[in-house]
């Protein structure tokens, strides 16, 4: 489904990227885990397209398209989706609104047939209860006065209701509590863990991995993937540190 190539980039002239490769096949959940300054959040904006972050080399082929080739809206209407450390608040738009139209934008983008403000009421209510958030909470502008885990739960029925084929979340557990933690883990599971789908964690920590299973862990570390492992090897790291890790 992705597969990255020796990726290297840049931001503001400096390389953060340096040789980065990794396949994620469909149905696969993989972890990414490393210290701060490893380049994890990096490399999400990098395959999101964020700006400002310029790829000097490699390759990311995202199904059978080239994922540098597509605007940031092409790869989210190919099936990409990006789930931010730190949601963004949109005042003046309402929950619903943003989801509607973000939806039926990627639908015709598609060429599909966009979804009448019945149907997406339906869908809308079905991906809320799976995150256990209130419609009422929709009707709110996009993330003002939200907690953090009421952003993080908005955010993964943004990502329910857009049904991508591969979701790249970084660093989805910060600022949840023990509740909202096992609330998202069991969304995630609920709309990504599927034979056509995948998911790619990013995570400082093995708490949320309690709850969302990868079959693969990796070590990022000074731009590169230095090691890769089962589910065990983020208990080791939990266990031992970064440092002991990447040094054995």
């Amino acid at each position: 489904m992705l597969t990255i190539d020796n990726l290297t980039n840049e931001i503001g002239g400096k390389a953060i990227l340096k040789g980065l490769s990794l396949t994620i096949n469909a149905g696969e959940i993989h972890a990414i885990m490393g210290p701060n300054g490893a380049g994890k959040s990096t490399l999400a904006y990098t395959l999101g397209g964020r700006p400002g972050y310029e790829v000097t080399g490699g390759s990311a082929m995202f199904e059978d398209a080239d994922l540098f080739d597509m605007a940031p809206h092409e790869r989210a209407a190919a099936g990409l989706f990006l789930g931010f450390q730190y949601p963004v608040e949109i005042p003046g738009v309402s929950n619903l609104q943003f989801l509607r139209e973000s939806l039926n934008s990627q639908k015709r983008a598609r060429g599909e047939k966009e979804l009448n403000g019945g149907e997406f009421i339906r869908l809308a209510k079905d991906k809320a209860g799976l995150l256990g958030l209130d419609m009422d909470m929709l009707k709110r502008p996009v993330n003002v006065g939200f907690s953090g885990g009421e952003k993080k739960r908005a955010e993964m029925v943004q990502m329910g209701i857009l049904d991508p084929r591969l979701a790249i979340l970084d660093e989805t557990d910060s600022g949840l509590d023990i509740d909202a933690l096992k609330i998202v883990g069991a969304g995630i599971n609920a709309i990504m863990r599927k034979p056509d789908k995948a998911v790619l964690l990013i995570t400082h920590y093995q708490r949320l991995l309690d709850y969302v299973k990868p079959d693969y862990v990796h070590v990022l570390a000074g731009g590169r993937i230095v090691k890769s492992g089962g589910p065990e090897l983020a208990l080791e790291l939990e266990r031992e540190g970064y440092a002991e890790v990447v040094a054995a």
